[in-house]
């Protein structure tokens, strides 16, 4: 294990941790772009999407259901909330671990800047 986020896992580095189970990791962003926002990881280290193995679909299904929980737990799944993956540069993944940005608390507004 080499990221940041595998580091997590592993107690190396503290995290604000709010959920945890056999496949998954969830703890707050330290840099949150909303009110609530919290990233869920697989346990095991997957760079991007382009390296989900099949193997990988138990974990990444519970990432969602993870999410649908803490949004429960943290309130705002009733208002809404928006659920981002980033890859690769352009996509602006900054961390090579694939993780699950759970953002909510105020309205979002629309997904991307409209281009003029």
């Amino acid at each position: 294990m080499s990221s940041l986020f595998a580091k997590i896992i592993a107690r190396e580095i503290p995290a604000d941790i709010v959920y945890e189970d056999d496949l998954t990791l969830a703890f707050r962003d330290i840099a949150p772009q909303a009110p609530v926002h919290i990233l869920i990881i697989p346990k095991r280290e997957i760079a991007t999407v382009n390296d989900v193995m099949p193997a990988d679909e138990a974990a990444l299904g519970r990432l969602l259901r993870v999410a649908a929980k803490l949004a429960a737990s943290e309130g705002i799944a009733q208002d809404g909330y928006r659920l981002i993956v980033n890859c690769n540069e352009h996509g602006g993944q900054e961390v090579f671990h694939l993780h699950l940005h759970l953002l909510g608390g105020r309205n979002l507004g629309p997904m991307l800047a409209r281009q003029t």
